[in-house]
Order: structure tokens, then C-alpha cells, then sequence
């Protein structure tokens, strides 16, 4: 399938690499002949490859992306296949300067003031907006049979009943905006001291702003309380962040539990130290 994408788009490739941390796609780093880097990737489904290029579409201009260079719609064997520049630098860390939280939060506030485009028929993009509370509980629903079948029979109905008491405090949803639904370090892309911008949007929506911040805490805001007001001084500057002292613990339990049951699916031996950590997360929700 590779060479068959290759040969789509008549690329001379000197050499290529698969890239790492990609859950919903298959990526490779391509180095060319004429001396340029650029990244082809295939989704793993045909939703997902719809999702991919609409955000392109829809993005553009607005939030720091990729170039889309070429597409191709695929066929039955093959979802699709992109054409991508490369955005200069690395994925974030914890350990970048303290001025590239700023810019994280500028970056996330400028996603989030992307609405839903007025007259534009979208098959891959939902909104969910409308319906978010039972957005949010179909997911956990979806993952709880996997979970059920790999957690404790006492905690998993401890988390059960967690889930339906926090999910009752919630505030109304704010949106509807584009949520990138896995916002995190891998897909935000840092060059030096400045944010060249993000990736990866299988798995977009339109919906409430509230479930794009957990994966970025845990992964990155948690490490240092100065990243964690830098950032929120930068989203604040594009649009009013919302009280995440209320929401987060709500997405940081839901997005535990949720991630043992995508362990069980993707495999627990292979993503053990993730599900590990995850079901340690949940315990001390619980205590």
C-alpha cells in the first residue's frame, strides 16, 4: 500500500521512516531527491481519513497546520492518503521554555474559536455539540465493556457510579468549537522557543471546549504550576477559558477509565505500562 500511495503521488523518496506515537494512522517522514522533508500519511478508516481532510479544509488560515500538499481519496484496499509539509521542530515537553506554554494556550484558544461552518455539508466532522452530555456518555459506555472485563468487579462499579455522580455536576458546554479530542504534547509541534503548530485530527468534533484539556494536563501542564498559569494567560488572551478547577476532574476520571478500555482493545501487553498508570488513576479517584 505504501508504494502504491508513493506512486500516487510521484514522489522520488531517498529515504524514508515511520513515524512513532501515531494511534490512528500510519505516518512516515519522507526525505525526497530535490532535498525536502514531507510526511504521507494513511488513516486507518475511511471516517477517519474524512475527518482529516475536512480539518484541513476547515482550518486553513486560522490555527497553525500542515500544508496539505495532495490528497488522494483512495480506493478499496486503501481509506486515503495525505500529502504533508513538515512543520519544523519537535514535540512538545515539559521542559520547553516557559514562553512556549503562552503560545499552547494561544494555539488551543485559536482552535476553539473555530465554529461550525455556516452553509458547509460535513460527512466526517459531527457536532456533537447539541447533544454533548450524551456524546460524552456513549463514549464511556462504548469503553466500559472493555473495561469490565479487565478491572476489578468492585471498581469497575465504583467507576460506574463515580461517572454518573460527577457527570450530574457539570456546567452547561461551551462551544459549539472545533475540539481536536487528542490534544496533547505528541501533537503539537515546537521549534526551539516558538509553537509551529499541531497535527493529527482523526478524531475532531464540534462540541464543548471542556474535553481538550485533560490529555495536555496530563501530559504537560501538570509538571509545573508556572506552565500551567502561563498557558491559561495565553488562551486567555484569545477567549475566556473556563473554570477548568470545575471540569477537569470530571474529563481526568472519564479519560482513565476510557483509556484501560483502549488498552484492552489495542492490546494490554503491548500498552501495559499505559494501562497501568491509567488503572493507578482511577484508584485514586476512587479512594
Amino acid at each position: 500500500m505504501l508504494n502504491r500511495v508513493i506512486q500516487q503521488f510521484g514522489l522520488q523518496v531517498q529515504s524514508l521512516n515511520e513515524v512513532e506515537d501515531s494511534h490512528s494512522s500510519t505516518v512516515y517522514k519522507c526525505y525526497l531527491s530535490r532535498g525536502e522533508h514531507v510526511f504521507l500519511k494513511i488513516p486507518y478508516t475511511k471516517l477517519k481519513f474524512q475527518r482529516e481532510l475536512e480539518s484541513y479544509e476547515i482550518l486553513k488560515g486560522k490555527v497553525p497546520i500542515p500544508d496539505m500538499l495532495q490528497y488522494w481519496t483512495g480506493d478499496e484496499e486503501c481509506p486515503g492518503a495525505f500529502l504533508l509539509s513538515e512543520l519544523k521542530g519537535q514535540p512538545l515537553t515539559p521542559h520547553a521554555p516557559l514562553t512556549v506554554a503562552y503560545q499552547v494556550g494561544v494555539l488551543q484558544a485559536q482552535m476553539h474559536s473555530v465554529h461550525p461552518p455556516a452553509g458547509k455539508v460535513l460527512t466526517g466532522i459531527k457536532n456533537e455539540f447539541t447533544n454533548w452530555s450524551n456524546f460524552i456518555e456513549q463514549q464511556f459506555y462504548s469503553f466500559a465493556e472493555d473495561v469490565k472485563s479487565v478491572l476489578d468487579p468492585q471498581l469497575y462499579s465504583r467507576a460506574i457510579e463515580k461517572f454518573e455522580n460527577m457527570k450530574n455536576q457539570l456546567p452547561s458546554p461551551d462551544g459549539p468549537s472545533f475540539v481536536h479530542m487528542d490534544f496533547r504534547p505528541a501533537n503539537i509541534i515546537v521549534d526551539g522557543n516558538k509553537v509551529s503548530g499541531m497535527i493529527d485530527f482523526e478524531s475532531v468534533r464540534f462540541g464543548s471546549t471542556e474535553v481538550d484539556f485533560t490529555k495536555l494536563y496530563r501530559d504537560y501542564l501538570s509538571f509545573n504550576p508556572t506552565l500551567y498559569k502561563s498557558f491559561k494567560e495565553g488562551y486567555n488572551s484569545i477567549r475566556p477559558l473556563i473554570d477548568l478547577e470545575i471540569v477537569l476532574p470530571f474529563y481526568q476520571f472519564t479519560d482513565a477509565f476510557n483509556s484501560i478500555g483502549w488498552c484492552k482493545r489495542r492490546g494490554l501487553e503491548k500498552n501495559a505500562k499505559f494501562y497501568g498508570e491509567n488503572v493507578a488513576r482511577i484508584k485514586t479517584f476512587l479512594l
